[in-house]
Order: structure tokens, then C-alpha cells, then sequence
């Protein structure tokens, strides 16, 4: 006989031993007074405030993002009815996807169910309807991308992270006329770098490769209308596909991608992850086209998330907490321990009221383990200085070391940011 049920359990078991086991925060965020929320653990509840959110301005609780996706419901029903094909392309889902179109530039636009989806969908499709097709894609590119990739079926090469040296290498080693497709993402999430994207357009069109960006954890957050950091850096126009998410700084749900016509057309006709699921809810496609239109004529959440941002980066240095370096919003305090992550985790949230989950490999690589804090404009300068106070307090009572405690040669190569004080940090 087989044990059928005792693998499922060994492989769950084995996910506790590497204290990897991923445990659920049940939350119940609160409308109009973001970043807290209610916990409930078993029997028992809490108010709480979460520091780890990709609803990173706010706009998942923003008046006029509920407002359209209730007044929505409300007219049209909770579902969409069908997929796309079969009765599930709502007036709400055109709007969105011209909003799209419109927010990067480009002809045309197509809404998944979700980033991960419109990831996956696009890069495989796209990389199966160019013959012979070679993807170049960064060492840290999200799952979603290596997932999009490995169902393509195509020859893949990795390039060194933000590495355009070795990035011209394998392009040049290409046949010129061999179909190519250079995949990357314009934020990375865990470390908070950015993409050298003007080298990596410049090589692509050097050596005749299509070019796919993934800005999920830029869309809305940068740029003068929230395009991104390709709008940014005005680079929208040299870029072949821009992917993005409604899901992080929209606040609501789904993803898409924006490029030519032809190329989401073909997308629309050919990938198995957009033909065969159920459409975007007619709801949820209003309130992101009322989020992204706000975005694009204000500036006041974006200047205040960077504000909060830079504030908090700056008075945790000064506390002695590892802060790793980064160029966004993100920010990362280095634990370096699957184990202690998770105790830090579990402690903040316990002692302190305080969500942030643990980060731990396989999402980050083993021995950069940490704690990813993403400010919004709604953390104010006390609950920053509540959650140094927080972090020093659980630091030290885990015996997580700081700065000043860590190898000379750790902490020059983790580059954490100079501005050491004192544990204390008061």
C-alpha cells in the first residue's frame, strides 16, 4: 500500500524543520483607518498594525476606490459572469483596460485575474508565437516570470542580476536573427533596487531582442502619473511589454500587461491563462480604473510614501538596525536566520502588536533572512518611532545582533546604511 497521505505529511514536516513552515496572520484590516487592523488568534482578537503591506498608498481603503466599487456591485452584480468570451467582458473591464493603455503609452492593454497569472500567461505565449525564441532573464526575477518562462517551452539563459555586462555577452553570443526576449523587473521587491532599464533597452535594441518589463511594485508608486519607473525615467515608449498589478499600490486586484496591438492581441488569442478563466468582476475592474485615475493627477500619496519611507530607513540606521540598502520604498532589516526571522516575527506581532512577516528562503536566498517593511503615507513619524522602539526591544531580546555587533566584513558587504548611534535609538 501507499502511504499517500504520510508524504504530504513528511514534506510538511520537512518545511518546519528548515523552519521555513508558513504560517497565516488572520487579519481584518480596518476601512478608513489603515495601517491597523483587527487579529484574531483562535478565540481571541486584538487591534494591530501592519507594517508589511503591498497596499503600499493607501488606496485599498481610498473614498473614491470604494466608492466606485460599490456603487459597481451595486448596478451590476458581484461576478462577471463568464470569462472573457462568454459573456465576462464587462464596459467596467474595457474602461480599465483603455485606462491601462493610456497610463503607459501604449496601443493596447489586457487585464489578468492577477500578476502572477499575467506573468506566466504572457511570457510563455509570447515566447511560443516567436520561433526558435531565446529568453534572457534576470537571476531574481519573480516566480511568476520563471514560471512564464519555464511553460514557454524556449531556450533559456539567466543573466546576472542587473548585470548588463554579462547581458551584452549572451546577446552577442546570439544569432542576430534568432528571435529574442530580455525579461526583467523594474523594482525588486526584497532587496528594493532598481533596474538599469535605459542600458538594458539599449542592448536589446543593439542586438534585436523584444524587451518585457514586470513594474508591479512600481505601477502608481513612480513616475509623474504612477507609470512606473520606466514613465520615470521616460522610457515607456522603448519598451516592447510593461506588466503591472492592480493589487499592490492600485489597492485592489488583478494584473495586465500594456504593449502594441498585435502583441496583445495575440496574447488574447493564444494564452490558456487569459481564454480559459473567469473575467475580472465588473466591481473591482471600476474601483482600479478610479484608483489609477486618481494616481495619475495626484502626487500627494506618492511624495508622502516617499517622505515616511526615507524617514523610516534613516531612524533605523540610527538605531543600529541592519537596514539593507535600498533605492525604493522597501525596506529590509537583515536578520540572516530562518529561525530568529520567524521569532522576531512572531514577537512583534505578540509583544508589540506589530505585523511583519518573516521573509525566508526560497523567496530570498539562505543567510538573508529578513524582516521587509514597506512605510505607506498612513504610518505617521510616532508609529515610526513605535516600531524602532519595537524592533530594538525584540532585536535584542532574541538576540538578533546589530550593526555595530556583526562582523566588519558582514556589514560592509550587506552595505548596510552608515548612520549608527546606538541600540537604544532613543
Amino acid at each position: 500500500m501507499i502511504d499517500y497521505q504520510g508524504h504530504f505529511e513528511s514534506a510538511i514536516e520537512a518545511l518546519h524543520v528548515e523552519k521555513r513552515y508558513r504560517v497565516f496572520a488572520d487579519l481584518e484590516r480596518i476601512a478608513g483607518r489603515f495601517p491597523a487592523a483587527v487579529w484574531r488568534n483562535g478565540e481571541e482578537s486584538r487591534e494591530i498594525t501592519v507594517w508589511c503591506s503591498n497596499d503600499y498608498l493607501g488606496m485599498g481603503q481610498h473614498e473614491s476606490v470604494v466608492s466606485a466599487m460599490t456603487s459597481t456591485v451595486s448596478a451590476l452584480g458581484s461576478g462577471a459572469g463568464g470569462t472573457r468570451n462568454i459573456s465576462g467582458t464587462s464596459h467596467p473591464l474595457v474602461e480599465l483596460e483603455r485606462e491601462l493603455a493610456d497610463l503607459h503609452g501604449k496601443e493596447a492593454a489586457l487585464v489578468f485575474t492577477s500578476g502572477f497569472v499575467s506573468n506566466e500567461a504572457s511570457i510563455s505565449t509570447i515566447a511560443k508565437l516567436l520561433p526558435d525564441c531565446l529568453i534572457l532573464s534576470d537571476e531574481l526575477n519573480h516566480a511568476s516570470m520563471i514560471e512564464g518562462v519555464r511553460k514557454s517551452g524556449a531556450r533559456k539563459q539567466i543573466f546576472r542580476h542587473n548585470d548588463v555586462a554579462h547581458l551584452e555577452e549572451l546577446l552577442k553570443a546570439a544569432d542576430r536573427d534568432r528571435p529574442k526576449l530580455v525579461v526583467f523587473e523594474s523594482v525588486y521587491s526584497m532587496d528594493g533596487d532598481i533596474a538599469p532599464i535605459a542600458e538594458i533597452v539599449a542592448l536589446a535594441e543593439r542586438y534585436n531582442a523584444m524587451t518585457y518589463i514586470d513594474e508591479v511594485h512600481a505601477v502608481g508608486m513612480y513616475g509623474p502619473r504612477g507609470g512606473g519607473i520606466a514613465e520615470r525615467e521616460g522610457l515607456s515608449h522603448r519598451l516592447d511589454v510593461i506588466e503591472g498589478t492592480l493589487a499592490k499600490a492600485f489597492g485592489v486586484l488583478g494584473g495586465y500587461i500594456a504593449g502594441t496591438k498585435a502583441v496583445i492581441d495575440a496574447v488574447r488569442s493564444y494564452a490558456p491563462g487569459f481564454i480559459f478563466t473567469t473575467a475580472l468582476p465588473p466591481a473591482l475592474a471600476a474601483a482600479a480604473t478610479a484608483s489609477i485615475r486618481h494616481l495619475k493627477t495626484s502626487q500627494v500619496e506618492r511624495d508622502g510614501q516617499q517622505r515616511q519611507a526615507a524617514r523610516a530607513k534613516a531612524v533605523f540606521a540610527e538605531a543600529g538596525l541592519p537596514v539593507m540598502p535600498s533605492e525604493t520604498h522597501i525596506v529590509p532589516l537583515l536578520v540572516g536566520d530562518a529561525d530568529l526571522c520567524k521569532q522576531a516575527s512572531d514577537h512583534l506581532l505578540e509583544t508589540h502588536g506589530i505585523y511583519i512577516q518573516p521573509i525566508n528562503y526560497p523567496t530570498v536566498p539562505r543567510g538573508t533572512e529578513r524582516l521587509r517593511i514597506t512605510p505607506t503615507p498612513l504610518h505617521d513619524d510616532a508609529l515610526i518611532d513605535t516600531l524602532r522602539e519595537a524592533l530594538v526591544e525584540t532585536f535584542t531580546a532574541i538576540g538578533i545582533p546589530f550593526v555595530g555587533e556583526r562582523p566588519a566584513l558582514e556589514a560592509r558587504s550587506a552595505g548596510f546604511m552608515p548612520l549608527v548611534v546606538s541600540k537604544a535609538g532613543g
